[in-house]
């Protein structure tokens, strides 16, 4: 078993996180991505139940990868995803059901999203078991992020509210938790945020910032490069 050195963590959580993020970058996941960022707390609740999934199965794929005959890894990686799947399913229909009500048939299809089955096919079925759990949980908490920005963004513009049902997770004492930026006696409500419209026009702005962000760090790497070049020179002088 080979130890996963600090290079090669922070390369994995970069690549996860940024460079080959699953909903700005693969594209992937799309259907829970646009349906359940409607608010924050939502978003963020099915984004980290992802990341769980994602961080088990990896580290299962890795270890039992070289005993799975080429034909039948996808059966057997969707079936490993699918009792994972199931336990998150159980345990929040126990610990938070009000949430798993809300969330309703988006945990279950944590199995099929292609985000999960995906990874398991490209890096865990040919890595090992530390890099595969760190690339699974990394790139579920990518996809959490995008959830959690786009969910924000929606509720703000939508309701005028951040953290609209934390009650759902910690209890009727939550309630008190949500900021109302625009006083709940307006009754503000703008439609076009709230439904999927918004979550299209909201995904598109996130993925063309990342684009505009990409773009800059180029072309300062391209301005730095031959200040870079030019410095032996000038020491050697």
């Amino acid at each position: 078993m080979s130890i996963m050195s600090w290079a090669e963590a922070r390369d994995i959580i970069r690549n996860s996180i940024w460079k080959q993020n699953a909903g700005l970058v693969q594209i992937l996941g799309l259907c829970p991505v646009l349906v359940m960022s409607s608010n924050i707390v939502n978003g963020v609740s099915l984004g980290l139940a992802t990341s769980l999934v994602m961080l088990v199965s990896g580290a299962a794929v890795a270890a039992v990868r070289e005993f799975i005959p080429n034909e039948l890894r996808s059966p057997i990686f969707i079936l490993i995803i699918a009792a994972l799947v199931t336990m998150v399913d159980l345990l929040m229909n126990s610990y938070v059901h009000d949430l798993y009500v809300v969330l309703g048939i988006f945990i279950p299809l944590i199995t099929t999203n292609c985000i999960v089955l995906a990874r398991a096919e490209a890096y865990a079925s040919k890595n090992g078991v530390a890099h595969s759990a760190l690339d699974g949980f990394f790139m579920g908490l990518g996809l959490t992020v995008v959830l959690a920005i786009l969910g924000a963004g929606r509720e703000l513009l939508g309701k005028g509210t951040l953290l609209s049902g934390i009650d759902l997770v910690f209890g009727p004492a939550a309630k008190s938790w949500v900021i109302h930026v625009i006083p709940a006696e307006w009754n503000y409500q703008f439609l076009l945020a709230i439904l999927p419209p918004g979550a299209f026009i909201g995904l598109g702005f996130l993925i063309a910032g990342k684009l505009a962000l990409d773009r800059r760090a180029e072309a300062k790497a391209r301005l730095a490069a031959p200040q870079d070049a030019t410095l032996p020179e000038k020491q050697a002088a």
